[in-house]
């Protein structure tokens, strides 16, 4: 019949890849975060700053995908030399705005066929199914404890769960946890060498497994 006009897709057609200006967008924001992490780790005087606005910038390579530096320390460091009120709030809106940059990552990541792919395992469908029926309690106990944040990441990605209860849940949870690691600082006293040494511990537990793991990876394919 003339003058039909289809309205759907042909089955089976892959869906539009992403706009470039978001891939873009996510390589800058990528190499802003390498950026702040080389100037931290490269500058004696900025690693000894006790300035706010050093904290805030910390904020976003600590909280960067899997965490590529630790947080914990420079809390309790800052919580020595400000309010913990302070340090809690300034600290939790970064972290926030860190997390915004990670959704937006995992966001073009996911649409990718071989990550896509991923959320067709059967236990991957179940920690997904598990996470959708308490979402934002999920992600206020994971930012609160101690428990890895990184699972939270993906799924709030791959289950398509709003960024703003996301961010929203993250504060929440944060700045109390952050509060209570500044409120140490102040209270305990904890010398700059012991927490030097925290620092390296906490740094070699998180990134030396997830080099292996990647070594690993590329030796089996």
């Amino acid at each position: 019949m003339t003058g039909v006009t289809r309205t759907s897709d042909p089955v089976g057609e892959h869906p539009p890849s992403k706009p470039r200006w978001k891939v873009l967008l996510v390589l800058v924001e990528s190499a802003l975060v390498v950026a702040l992490l080389l100037v931290w780790l490269l500058s004696e005087h900025v690693r000894q700053s006790k300035s706010l606005w050093v904290l805030f910038f910390y904020s976003f390579p600590s909280e960067f995908l899997v965490g590529l530096v630790p947080h914990e320390p420079v809390l309790i460091y800052y919580g020595e030399y400000h309010a913990a009120w302070i340090v809690a709030l300034v600290s939790a809106v970064s972290t926030a705005m860190a997390e915004g940059l990670n959704y937006t990552l995992f966001g073009v990541l996911n649409d990718r066929p071989s990550i896509r792919s991923i959320s067709e395992n059967r236990m991957v469908r179940r920690t997904m199914d598990l996470f959708g029926r308490l979402p934002f309690a999920a992600i206020v106990f994971a930012g609160l404890t101690p428990v890895p944040f990184f699972p939270v990441r993906i799924l709030v990605v791959m289950t398509a769960y709003p960024i703003w209860k996301y961010l929203l849940g993250v504060f929440l949870s944060r700045a109390p946890r952050f509060f209570i690691l500044a409120a140490m600082g102040a209270y305990l006293d904890i010398p700059v060498g012991l927490l030097s040494v925290l620092f390296i511990v906490l740094l070699v537990s998180v990134n030396v497994p997830a080099v292996v793991r990647l070594l690993v990876g590329s030796e089996g394919r």
